[in-house]
């Protein structure tokens, strides 16, 4: 059986290729089946926020990446509730609606229950 992946993406869409990579390797990963899962962590939880205009920072847009994920079987999808808060953001409003918001506590037991993980 393949060792689960967690994805930690800590990166802003317009702070660096950070956040493209972490996509590009959930989406490979859920094209091959892994158990993979993905978490937007302190100014990752940016690239959940609606109506970003990436062109005006001359930027790809990623939105699409994200609406692909569940195509691609990428149902694991958290955001941690405090880096939403302390960022200003509506959790209500993020562009990903199907990501389950965590608790710093909850983000520990789930990083303990995959066998390994990414931070980019």
């Amino acid at each position: 059986m393949a060792k689960s992946l967690l994805i930690i993406s800590r990166q802003s869409p317009w702070s660096g290729p950070g956040a493209r990579e972490a996509l590009d390797i959930v989406l490979a990963g859920g094209a091959f089946d892994l158990p993979i899962g993905l978490l937007f962590l302190d100014d990752g939880v940016f690239q959940l926020a609606a109506k970003q205009d990436a062109k005006a920072l001359q930027q790809k847009d990623l939105s699409a990446n994200l609406q692909a994920l569940p195509m691609f079987g990428v149902e694991e999808l958290f955001v941690c509730a405090e880096s939403v808060a302390q960022r200003g953001l509506d959790s209500n409003a993020l562009s990903l609606e199907d990501a389950r918001a965590l608790s710093a506590q909850e983000i520990t037991a789930l990083i303990d229950r995959y066998d390994q993980v990414i931070t980019l």
